[in-house]
C-alpha cells in the first residue's frame, strides 16, 4: 500500500510550521506587513522550496506595496531563515527559500464578487 504523503510533502509541512514561527518571532523589521504562508513546495531533490505567502497591509500600505516590502525583507531574510530551519529540521540538505506571492486568495475573492454580482442581477431581472 503506497503512503499517504510523500516525504517531500512531510518536509514541506514541516517548514511551514516552522517558518511561521520565525516569521512571526524572529524577522523583526517593521516595514513587513502580517505575512502567512500559505503553502511550502519542495523539490524532489531538496534543492530549492518555493514559500507561497499572503500579506494583510498594515497603517496606511497598499496591498501592493506591502506585498513587494514583505517580498523583500523575506527574501534579505531568506539566509537567516534557512540556517534557523536547519537547526529545527534534521535534513543532510536544507533547501534554497524561494519567496512568492500566492495570488489564489485575491483570485477567489473578484471570483466571488462576480459571482454575488451576476446573481444579484440576476434576481433583479426576475422581480421585473
Amino acid at each position: 500500500m503506497a503512503r499517504e504523503f510523500s516525504r517531500t510533502q512531510r518536509i514541506a509541512d514541516q517548514m511551514q510550521k516552522d517558518l511561521a514561527q520565525l516569521i512571526q518571532f524572529e524577522v523583526k523589521d517593521p516595514r513587513m506587513g502580517m505575512v502567512t504562508i500559505s503553502h511550502v513546495k519542495v523539490a524532489k531533490d531538496l534543492g530549492y522550496a518555493d514559500v507561497y505567502i499572503t500579506v494583510l497591509p498594515i497603517g496606511e500600505q497598499t496591498q501592493e506595496d506591502a506585498v513587494a516590502v514583505s517580498l523583500e525583507v523575506l527574501r534579505s531574510a531568506a539566509g537567516f531563515l534557512r540556517h534557523e530551519l536547519a537547526k529545527k529540521i534534521k535534513l543532510r540538505v536544507m533547501p534554497q527559500l524561494r519567496f512568492h506571492f500566492d495570488a489564489s486568495i485575491e483570485r477567489g475573492r473578484h471570483l466571488h464578487s462576480l459571482i454575488e454580482k451576476a446573481a444579484r442581477e440576476l434576481r433583479e431581472k426576475e422581480k421585473e
